[in-house]
């Protein structure tokens, strides 16, 4: 690391006065917002003031770590500090404060200051990323930054700055570190005469402000009054999309914006569906895919360098996922026929909202009605093989060359499956149906072709064929005696008791659908909590349901729950080698997901709305959601979270924060979109529906 000593310190306090002379302009007039949440090693402040909005993560450990993750841009600035022996504690001293400045050039630049303490007598600076956040996610992971990215350091006295523009000229961002209480040696800071070593660090990025939504714009008066939910769901949402979690992926994410809405929806306020909603439809392939993710900021610059060799900033969009491109369809239909929001759209203004113009990916200028019906067309276009020959290989598969397909989008996150359970069994039929159901109200009349009036006419039937052909093909049957045996010798692996879970196998053989089925159509036997896919997005029968309950509301590792919530995956019939992958460490292992619980919480919901089941499986339903909610309440505290990981000790089961353990592969999002939803999800708690005729 490159490190320059000036003779004065005239540029770096010109640059810092600067920007607390001219602190605290607020451009959008909206409230105040600041929180903070503290999560394993992690201190997180978050503040949206006027045209500011950042995330502050203090890391302790032996790794420590100061981040400021701003949304504009998706952009940040980050110092790491050198391995240490014992570990360090970070504290925040003082929350913080917008600040706006000037780069050399005179261009704005925006961010935030804070006082923070550390309790290590010395600690060497190893790197500073100043970037788009996934530069700085990779650098956090691999330890590798391209080389155009360095940003030189400058030292004077007792402060640090790094300062760089974007790569393609434009403003850039600005990290400093003063120390206050303790001294400099190049890049080593010693703590003062107390033991103490405090920080005044200053974050600035060049991008431009997203605007917020907010107050009615955002929630309608139905949503929970969950403090702590509102904050996470305001700091992520912006008329210009809704970000999918921070500090780590504060930007657009198609299956999150849509999973979110659509477990949000009764709660949502009309703008904020809309916008969503739109968001998705601006980000379509010509083909009619749903784009997972942008790359935007100087992460597009970089994509553009290595592609066609220019510094164009043009967004980058990822269209290599398969779960999106069904889900889109139910999501925007419950919207837009009116399926449980206090704010539904009547036909009329539904029809506006599609009429309405959009720019397309490609810069087209087109309606969100024609960009809609591309995706519809493109997803029937694709569950037509599996229709007219409902085997195997005509299932939906992973893209040629992508090892990865839907939310559990880790290496081994579908244990080396290429065709998920929840696109196969439950997001195609239901795209199909949701279709149909578009196709015969009239919303789609003034976009449609002949050649489009022929396909969708035979989408529900296609629909039928999905939901009866392709759930078999996931079928997993193992005998009582061979469970019994693998539940007993996991659970010694694991240090965890077994006789629960072997008390309530009872004495029949154990079925469940398999996550995914190999490239052979062999299945992947690893129980999962994709099932709520199937419970939300579907009204199967009386006898599918009690499967799905039976075999996963089980204790672990028979089913999936624990006191601490419910594991993502439970691979205790597979192989051992297998068994490895999914371990409590990995991202899609033996975790819980708060929005996985949500989903599941809303599809049990849905189903008790019915008035069609059984007294015995509505009996079942209501004991599953009893489990459930108990254990959603349990971890209420960290239900904001991205997900957590658990460890077992005093005969239970106590929540571990994702990351905190070296062994962890990631660490988890203080602040995730779609692990607010349970400002919407709650307990069913209604009288059923009438029966249907």
């Amino acid at each position: 690391m490159a490190v320059r000593k000036l003779a004065t310190s005239a540029r770096i306090f010109r640059w810092l006065l600067l920007a607390l002379l001219v602190a605290g302009a607020a451009a959008f007039g909206e409230p105040r917002l600041e929180f903070s949440v503290h999560e394993g090693l992690n201190t997180n402040a978050f503040l949206r003031a006027g045209d500011v909005a950042a995330h502050l993560v203090l890391r302790s450990g032996r790794e420590p770590r100061l981040l400021i993750a701003f949304p504009a841009g998706d952009s940040g600035v980050a110092v790491w500090f050198e391995h240490r022996g014992r570990p360090v504690t970070w504290r925040l001293l003082t929350a913080p404060e917008p600040i706006h400045a000037r780069d050399d050039h005179g261009r704005a630049l925006t961010g935030i200051v804070a006082q923070v303490s550390s309790d290590a007598d010395d600690v060497r600076i190893r790197q500073a990323v100043l970037s788009s956040i996934r530069v700085i996610r990779d650098y956090e992971q691999q330890r590798r930054l391209p080389p155009a990215l360095e940003a030189p350091l400058t030292v004077e006295d007792r402060t640090l700055l790094w300062s760089r523009d974007r790569l393609d000229g434009a403003a850039g961002y600005r990290l400093s570190l003063e120390i206050t209480d303790g001294r400099v040696e190049g890049t080593h800071l010693y703590a003062g005469s107390d033991g103490k070593l405090r920080v005044r660090i200053t974050g600035l990025t060049g991008e431009p402000a997203l605007t917020p939504l907010a107050g009615d714009e955002l929630l309608n008066g139905t949503a929970a009054a969950d403090p702590s939910a509102r904050n996470t769901l305001s700091f992520l949402a912006y008329r210009q999309k809704l970000l999918a979690g921070s500090w780590r992926f504060d930007t657009y994410f198609g299956r999150d914006t849509l999973m979110s809405v659509r477990l949000l929806l009764p709660a949502l306020a009309r703008p904020a569906v809309e916008n969503a909603l739109s968001s998705v439809l601006e980000r379509l392939s010509p083909q009619g895919e749903v784009a997972h993710e942008e790359d935007i900021g100087e992460r597009a610059v970089l994509d553009h360098l290595e592609r066609d060799h220019t510094r164009s900033a043009a967004p980058v969009y990822d269209y290599k996922m398969i779960d999106e491109d069904f889900m889109l369809a139910p999501v925007a239909s419950a919207w837009l026929l009116g399926r449980g929001s206090r704010d539904d759209p009547t036909q009329s203004s539904a029809r506006s909202f599609l009429a309405g113009g959009i720019s397309a990916a490609d810069g087209r200028r087109t309606t969100r009605g024609a960009a809609l019906l591309g995706n519809l067309r493109y997803a029937i276009e694709r569950a037509a093989g599996f229709a007219a020959h409902p085997a195997a290989r005509n299932l939906v598969g992973l893209k040629p060359g992508v090892d990865v397909a839907d939310w559990r989008d880790s290496e081994w996150g579908l244990g080396g499956g290429r065709y998920p359970y929840d696109v196969n069994a439950v997001l195609v039929p239901a795209a199909l149906e949701a279709a149909s159901r578009l196709y015969a109200s009239g919303l789609l009349t003034p976009y449609l072709t002949p050649a489009d009036r022929a396909l969708f006419a035979r989408a529900a039937a296609m629909a039928a064929t999905w939901r009866a052909k392709a759930p078999p093909l996931f079928d997993v049957t193992v005998s009582h005696a061979v469970a019994a045996h693998a539940i007993a010798a996991y659970a010694a692996a694991q240090s965890i008791p077994a006789q629960p879970a072997l008390a309530a196998l009872g004495n029949g053989a154990v079925r469940f659908h398999a996550l995914a089925l190999d490239g052979e159509g062999n299945a992947i036997p690893v129980m999962h909590s994709d099932e709520g896919f199937a419970l939300l997005f579907g009204e199967p029968d009386g006898a599918f349901i009690d499967r799905i309950v039976q075999a996963l509301m089980r204790p672990f590792p028979a089913g999936l729950m624990t006191r601490v919530g419910m594991v993502v995956a439970n691979p205790v019939f597979c192989r051992p080698s297998l068994q490895a992958r999914f371990g409590r460490n990995a991202y899609h292992g033996t975790v819980v997901w708060s929005w996985q619980q949500a989903l599941f919480a809303a599809g049990i919901a849905h189903q008790l709305e019915r008035g069609d089941l059984p007294p015995s499986v509505r009996g079942h339903l209501l004991d599953a959601q009893r489990v459930l909610w108990s254990a959603i309440e349990a971890t209420r505290s960290i239900s904001n979270s991205e997900l957590w990981s658990w460890s077992f000790g005093n005969s239970r089961y106590e929540v571990a924060p994702f990351g905190a353990r070296a062994a962890d592969v990631d660490e988890s999002n203080a602040a995730q979109l779609w692990s607010s939803v349970y400002l919407a999800v709650r307990p069913f708690l209604k009288e059923p529906a009438p029966a249907r005729r």
